[in-house]
């Protein structure tokens, strides 16, 4: 998904909630930004070596309570090309007006459960 830096909305980047597998590892160190308190550790590509992204390990409170989509694995956009998901059926483009309704604990609730936590 494309989408902007929170703390720098001039950065372009990219985003997903699929954690990529085959493609790209953890390299180096932990570490934090000067914008907010999210821990973040780079990956970078398999083939190539050059560092593609950063997976946030773990979110700040602020960062939790803002407005976010929940994806934690950020690309950057001059790294990385995006591709539309298809849905189900292998045929259609994945629309967020067209995902299915689910039951069971999402991602969603635990960033509820984590913001909850924050606010205490």
């Amino acid at each position: 998904m494309k989408a902007v830096l929170l703390g720098d909305t001039e950065i372009d980047l990219f985003s997903t909630d699929i954690p990529p597998t085959n493609a790209v590892d953890f390299i180096g160190r932990c570490y934090f930004t000067e914008i907010c308190k999210c821990k973040l550790k780079d990956i970078a590509c398999l083939k190539c070596g050059n560092i593609v992204g950063y997976h946030v390990i773990v979110p700040c409170c602020s960062c939790l309570l803002s407005c976010n989509n929940g994806h934690f694995w950020i690309f950057h956009s001059q790294a990385v090309y995006g591709i539309n998901r298809l849905d189900s059926t292998g045929v259609n483009f994945l629309l967020w007006g067209n995902l299915p309704e689910i039951e069971e604990s999402t991602d969603e609730d635990m960033l509820d459960i984590s913001a909850e936590e924050c606010i205490r």
